[in-house]
């Protein structure tokens, strides 16, 4: 019994020791507010970043381009002078990315008003990118089923998802290669969501590397005791 005690309250007083170092001994309310706000600030940012007018196209991080299972294909088209069709699929499927990433936003701050004080406190002592991986499950279902239909919206509009099935399902019954995936709007979705969590994850790591640089003075308690 008094083994068990001694143990019980070892673990009471380093828990109660990792909360005070955690925010400089703010409170859990404190704490949550906080990385609220910071995730707030951060989706935010990415979303407008990508949702803007070459947002993806003419970021190489996050990019569209066909994909790798596509690669002969392309190089196929590009040797048949088709060269500039193969360029515009790959904007038009940028661009869709982009009016997408819109609608991310609105999604990501409902799941950061939900986040509970045990969310809050996992996220803080967790690794560089805890917030990322949060959002990125308790989000993702949501997102896809806003983004797919926008992104079909998008390619329909230019023709490109009839003009790509029809390309590629020609492709497919040749021969000696592998298969290439026909569904060209749920292929931009996945991409598209990775770009967006690519951007969040960049932007909780540089308010975790450089707290006093944020401008919120809470945000500067809660990360500058990490």
């Amino acid at each position: 019994m008094k083994r068990f005690l001694i143990v019980s309250l070892a673990f009471f007083f380093s828990a109660t020791l990792a909360h005070a170092q955690l925010g400089k001994g703010l409170s859990s309310d404190d704490i949550v507010s906080g990385l609220k706000d910071a995730l707030s600030k951060g989706t935010q940012k990415s979303t407008d970043k990508l949702s803007a007018v070459d947002g993806f196209f003419k970021d190489a991080a996050v990019k569209i381009l066909l994909p790798p299972e596509a690669a002969k294909m392309e190089k196929a088209l590009r040797n048949l002078g088709l060269g500039p069709q193969v360029d515009k699929a790959i904007l038009d499927i940028n661009r869709a990315a982009e009016d997408a990433a819109k609608s991310a936003a609105p999604i990501f701050l409902n799941a950061i008003k939900g986040m509970s004080v045990s969310d809050g406190i996992g996220i803080l002592r967790g690794p560089d990118t805890a917030a990322t991986a949060f959002l990125r499950k308790s989000t993702t279902a949501q997102l896809m089923a806003a983004f797919l239909p926008v992104i079909k919206n998008s390619l329909d509009k230019v023709g490109a998802t009839n003009s790509w099935k029809t390309v590629v399902d020609a492709y497919n019954k040749t021969p000696f290669h592998s298969k290439v995936n026909a569904d060209l709007p749920a292929y931009t979705t996945q991409r598209a969501l990775d770009g967006v969590f690519y951007y969040v994850a960049v932007e909780e790591k540089s308010i975790r590397k450089d707290p006093m640089g944020q401008a919120d003075d809470l945000l500067k308690k809660v990360f500058g005791g990490l």
